[in-house]
């Protein structure tokens, strides 16, 4: 029977860095990661501006789930793009590096999750980094993920950093640095002017590791559990299903969506749901797929014509090939990541921290660029970094292979709407700054003077995720609690979670570093040692 020491689920960026690590250890433990998308990123993956072609689509790239209506977003659905493929979702992302705020991850310590404070897991974001400025107290330069400034960014990018700075933001050279406030472009996964996914970045060697297989194009159907103990996975590859054992332990890090579906198709959830699908009951765990968060993101657009955008029309094809021989060489217009420039603020200058977040984005990214325009813009997003609102993934059958039924209740804490529209009058004060506005321009949407009533109809009607669902699994030291501040499942031995569904709370920022994070500390939890 195939087995081995350790079983992964899911090939994110946390499996990877999981699944690296572990195979580094000393013992040299047999590794297994099972992972359902394919081995290898596509073209269209490793140049840059490529998801654009990605991100709106469901392919075998990206499951493109959708939400249930959301009575926030004025009954929309909303839709969450997740990665299919070794590296996850840091295969069709915008690539931007952020870690977070310190005292989030003091607030997880606070809250019972011990080991997991700033000064604990920065050794971890360390240690994964290769910086491209060089290591420091913050910062390594011999990790596995390269970090890089942007080779080409536009020059919209760059008038969007002065406008803001005009209206009085100061300018910040590493959001993660000694503070995250300020405005700047965004640095990004990314070696040479290409996107290095977190499979590319840990396991690119994989295939000559003696003690590492990794099974792609494989689907986790469901976990095995005997005497309330996880011993293998039911994977199914093609029209084979078979089980593979685990001697020590199995390890879910198929992300905040997928995680909390596996364990409910495995019996470990709420008892009264799993009930309703006829699954029998292995744990009643009422927490898993409950307390789901994400970032919601209004985007105001404004089609204008200006250098270095992105757009639709009958140049686009020829625009593309004409910059080709130029990304081959590491520079131009496709090593953008579209989204190259942005910041952190706060809504009120009396908080001790940001609690806004923009992207700035070198086209029209109209309902996640699936309306298309043949025209050119600029699309300025805004979210909420903390938000009250809680929604949850639940099944919406008993087939392993159906959709998760995904609510993230966007909008149901009405403080969340106060903060957005606080975000949304920001976005369109820097919109109408000079630097901006020496452009020309029209807004796609609305107007340049909206009041309140017009600017909330606004923000139901163009607002969606931003992509960073967390906390399905919530780690914590509390009987709810999914998981053990050791990433332990509650009830089961020989089962962990290591991916963003552990985080209690989400991150003041994009989610990839610390998934990664997450997938180191694993490592090291697994293994009993400290990050070094």
């Amino acid at each position: 029977m195939e087995e081995a020491d350790y079983l992964i689920v899911g090939a994110g960026p946390a499996g990877c860095a999981l699944a690296a690590r572990l195979a580094a250890a000393p013992e040299k433990p047999s590794v297994i990661l099972i992972e359902a998308g394919r081995p290898k990123p596509s073209i269209l993956s490793i140049i840059p501006s490529g998801m654009a072609m990605l991100v709106p689509f469901k392919s075998r790239r990206n499951y493109a789930f959708e939400t249930v209506p959301q009575s926030g977003l004025g009954g929309r659905k909303g839709y969450v793009p997740r990665g299919r493929g070794v590296g996850g979702s840091s295969l069709i992302n915008a690539m931007i590096y952020i870690r977070g705020q310190a005292q989030d991850y003091d607030d997880w310590a606070a809250a019972g999750c011990d080991g997991w404070d700033w000064q604990s897991v920065l050794p971890l974001f360390v240690r994964s980094e290769n910086n491209q400025h060089g290591a420091g107290p913050l910062h390594g330069n011999s990790g596995p993920l390269v970090v890089s400034d942007q080779v080409s960014p536009g020059p919209l990018s760059l008038a969007f950093i002065e406008a803001a700075q005009q209206m009085g933001y100061r300018h910040n050279a590493d959001f993660n640095g000694p503070q995250q406030e300020g405005v700047s472009l965004y640095q990004v996964f990314q070696q040479r002017g290409a996107r290095l996914d977190a499979g590319s970045a840990y396991l690119a060697n994989a295939s000559t590791w003696p003690n590492v297989t990794i099974l792609a194009n494989t689907r986790a159907e469901r976990l095995v559990i005997e005497e309330r103990r996880a011993c293998g996975v039911v994977v199914v590859s093609g029209r084979e299903r078979r089980t593979i054992r685990a001697r020590r332990e199995v390890i879910v890090s198929a992300g905040a969506i997928l995680s909390p579906h596996l364990l409910m198709i495995s019996g470990i959830g709420p008892a009264t749901h799993l009930r309703e699908h006829g699954i029998p009951i292995v744990i009643d765990a009422p927490g898993v797929g409950s307390n789901l968060q994400d970032h919601l993101d209004y985007t105001a657009m404004k089609q204008m014509r200006g250098p270095g955008l992105f757009g639709f029309g009958p140049d686009t094809l020829m625009r593309a090939a004409a910059a080709f021989p130029a990304w081959r060489k590491g520079r131009g217009l496709l090593t953008s990541n579209i989204a190259e420039a942005g910041g952190f603020v706060k809504s009120d200058p009396s908080l001790d921290r940001p609690d806004l977040q923009f992207h700035f984005c070198t086209a029209l990214v109209d309902d996640h660029a699936r309306h298309t325009h043949m025209v050119r813009g600029i699309t300025l997003h805004v979210c909420a970094l903390r938000p009250e609102s809680r929604g949850e993934v639940r099944l919406t059958s008993s087939d392993p292979a159906g959709a998760p039924r995904i609510d993230p209740a966007f909008l149901s804490a009405p403080a969340d709407m106060q903060l957005m529209l606080k975000g949304a009058r920001v976005v369109h004060r820097i919109l109408e700054a000079e630097p901006l506005t020496r452009y020309g321009g029209r807004y796609l949407y609305g107007k340049d003077k909206l009041g309140d009533a017009e600017l909330i109809e606004l923000i139901r009607a163009h607002s969606d995720s931003i992509y960073h669902p967390v906390g399905t699994c919530r780690m914590g030291k509390d009987e709810g609690s999914v998981v053990t501040p050791e990433l332990k499942v509650r009830g089961i031995e020989g089962l962990r979670i290591a991916d963003a569904s552990i985080m209690p709370t989400l991150i003041s920022g994009n989610t990839q570093a610390a998934s990664a994070m997450i997938g180191e500390k694993a490592a090291d939890l697994i293994l009993g040692r400290n990050a070094v």
